[in-house]
């Protein structure tokens, strides 16, 4: 399975400055992704699918409370013990992710 951990971003948007955590898990098998937003609560997303693409690359579709409703697709390349991607944000764009390290 591809990034599994705790992987650190740093972000700085108009909406939002600070950490976020990427929690990837195995769960029988299965993946199990959550993204969280430190400092706020409710802001965090689910992915929904997820799949692997080549041996370091997952993409899929995340979801969050504050967009029902609207599917976030997402990719995040694993290389070198950095993580970097990017989320297309519905209202928002494309916020890249980069430079991410694993924590835990």
């Amino acid at each position: 399975m591809i990034g599994l951990g705790t992987w650190k971003f740093t972000v700085d948007t108009a909406i939002y400055k600070g950490d976020a955590l990427l929690h990837i898990k195995d769960n029988d098998g299965q993946y199990d992704m959550k993204c969280e937003l430190v400092g706020m609560d409710k802001a965090g997303m689910d992915a929904v699918t997820i799949a692997e693409e080549g041996e370091n690359t997952l993409t899929g579709i995340a979801a969050t409370n504050l967009l029902k409703g609207k599917d976030i697709p997402f990719t995040v390349t694993f290389e070198n013990g950095v993580a970097n991607g990017f989320l297309k944000v519905p209202f928002i764009g494309k916020l890249k992710l980069k430079d991410g390290q694993k924590i835990a």
